[in-house]
């Protein structure tokens, strides 16, 4: 375990008097909760009688103690309100213990507690609790980076992104715009829920561990399964099991489903990633249009009041109808091509005259694909379908009713990134299967996202699935989309990151070796300055300071260090 800081050490001396007092800062009793602090800030007035027995539990965020009573801002799950303690309040017999010893000296920042009491309104007009007794939940033992705010502007902001996301507890305690990220999250996942629940959709849930990784093109993660001793995938896609349960005689089944992809990470792209599916008898991708549409302005309405969302500093309407565009009239419109019945040959000398990136693996419908991309899809800025995609792209898709080259398929754009993927899904059993052999054509080619042969999912379909619509969408870009947020970290609660780094620590000796004399090491280390690299970074003034409060502070039988040392230590 690393050496622990002053602060670290002083909150577990602080622990440890708590026990000795007979307090035990974790105690394992419930603790009623009988109001929130942005009920009575948005409720209460001077005049009214709510809030007169309340219980309420939180963090503390900051405090001024003067003298016999003090304020405290405590932070519940919806919000801050300020707390007025007293200590003739707290105490009201001779014993003073609570307020002078446990309140004033041994409670920090960050500790959880419980206080009982009534609202009022102080003579500066903030509303607040006048706590009549408090309880300890909760010590805390490492401090909080503490966000201070003067004049508007904010400093010692807890805001380097390797940190957050990495210690996400402490960016929720702290940031509270976070937590209204993730709020919203909720929200549009519920928002979406009642919309299909309301249609009489069923939420069901299908397999992670497959055998057989399909339903979109994509490198699968392998795990092994030790009983049965075969190797499995996670899940990419979770089409194929609900076009199964289509077959099985649901009119529309749907899923929000945790999908793994092992892939690249950027900015909107995470390995593990919310994907909702949804699949409707009866229907087809004309009619799954218009249901995306409405669905996408129902929620910007509930989150936003109206459908027009800034989204990544684009004026972005949500209001249907979108337009909508074939794949290939867009391409021609961007770059002259008319790409429809091109031949691989012809495609690859297209792509190397725009400048277009391809290797040998890639068939007729990536190199589209990559054109598009390329070319269009950065022009897409208020939401657009593109439709009527070339059939080789598209192995699941039912070929479009009017030009079999074409596939009845469309994906939704929004700012240049793609939102939603929908189809008519494909159920003839006969097609499927040449799909799915063309796609092992490819995979022998060295495509390793070419899809694998589902053979039972070719025998659902021999059995029969009506005519159905079926659209995926991205719950995480959805989310970035509407909350506005920049990276897809920023709306996943613990998004994957590498390995944290073990801190490399200066030994005592090498501390010495560097020219630091031996009995100032220990305090050093108390000052935070735990290796060479530290120490050359330091401010020669304030570590100077530190480490002569330090000794004073621990009483320490050495003589002051001096400026001169403390500035060849940083500079020899």
């Amino acid at each position: 375990m690393a050496e622990l800081s002053e602060q670290e050490q002083i909150r577990r001396n602080s622990l440890n008097e708590l026990k000795k007092l007979g307090i035990n800062p974790y105690p394992a009793a419930l603790y009623e909760v009988n109001v929130r602090s942005n009920d009575i800030l948005e409720q209460f007035t001077p005049d009214c009688d709510k809030f007169q027995n309340i219980s309420i539990a939180g963090r503390i965020m900051s405090r001024r103690i003067m003298g016999a009573a003090s304020f405290v801002e405590l932070q519940d799950p919806h919000g801050r309100i300020q707390l007025y303690i007293k200590r003739d309040e707290i105490c009201p017999g001779e014993d003073k213990t609570l307020y002078n010893t446990v309140f004033k000296r041994l409670l920090d920042i960050g500790d959880i507690i419980g206080v009982t009491g009534f609202v009022f309104v102080t003579q500066m007009g903030e509303t607040s609790i006048h706590v009549k007794t408090l309880t300890v939940l909760s010590k805390s033992l490492r401090p909080l980076p503490i966000v201070k705010e003067k004049d508007g502007v904010v400093y010692d902001a807890f805001s380097d992104p390797e940190l957050r996301y990495r210690m996400r507890y402490v960016d929720l305690i702290v940031n509270p715009q976070v937590r209204d990220t993730f709020v919203k999250r909720s929200l549009i996942v519920n928002t979406m829920r009642n919309y299909f629940n309301e249609q009489g959709y069923l939420e069901v849930d299908t397999p992670i561990l497959q055998s057989i990784p399909g339903g979109a093109t994509a490198r699968p993660f392998i795990t092994h399964h030790n009983a049965l001793d075969i190797d499995l995938y996670l899940r990419i896609a979770n089409e194929l099991y609900l076009k199964r349960l289509i077959v099985g005689g649901f009119a529309g089944v749907y899923e929000f489903a945790r999908d793994f992809r092992n892939e690249g990470m950027d900015r909107t792209h995470n390995p593990e990633f919310t994907c909702m599916e949804i699949y409707v008898a009866y229907k087809d991708y004309n009619w799954m249009m218009s249901f995306v549409e409405t669905m996408l302005e129902r929620i910007a309405m509930t989150l936003h009041g109206t459908t027009k969302v800034n989204v990544w500093g684009n004026d972005i309407d949500f209001k249907p109808p979108f337009r909508r565009a074939p794949m290939c009239q867009l391409i021609k419109e961007m770059t002259g091509y008319d790409v429809e019945n091109m031949s691989e040959d012809e495609l690859r000398e297209a792509c190397k005259k725009l400048n277009v990136e391809t290797n040998e693996t890639m068939g007729k419908g990536k190199l589209i694909d990559a054109i598009f991309g390329e070319k269009c899809e950065h022009t897409l800025i208020q939401p657009t379908f593109v439709t009527d995609y070339p059939i080789e792209m598209s192995p699941l898709c039912k070929r479009h009713r009017d030009n079999p080259n074409l596939t009845e398929r469309f994906e939704l754009f929004v700012c240049g990134k793609e939102l939603a993927n929908a189809y008519s899904e494909l159920n003839d059993p006969i097609d499927q299967l040449e799909r799915f052999q063309e796609q092992l054509r490819l995979s022998e080619k060295g495509d390793d996202e070419a899809m694998f042969i589902d053979m039972d999912f070719v025998r659902a379909l021999e059995f029969g699935m009506p005519p159905t619509s079926g659209m995926g969408i991205g719950v995480d870009r959805l989310t970035m989309m509407m909350t506005g947020a920049q990276t897809i970290q920023d709306v996943l609660l613990f998004p994957q990151m590498k390995p944290e780094k073990k801190p490399v620590v200066t030994t005592d000796e090498e501390f010495v070796a560097a020219g630091v004399a031996a009995e100032w090491v220990p305090m050093l280390r108390k000052a935070g300055i735990n290796t060479i690299a530290q120490l050359k970074e330091a401010n020669p003034n304030k570590l100077y300071n530190d480490l002569n409060g330090l000794r004073k502070k621990n009483k320490l039988d050495i003589p002051p260090v001096q400026k001169e040392a403390v500035e060849s230590w940083i500079n020899g």
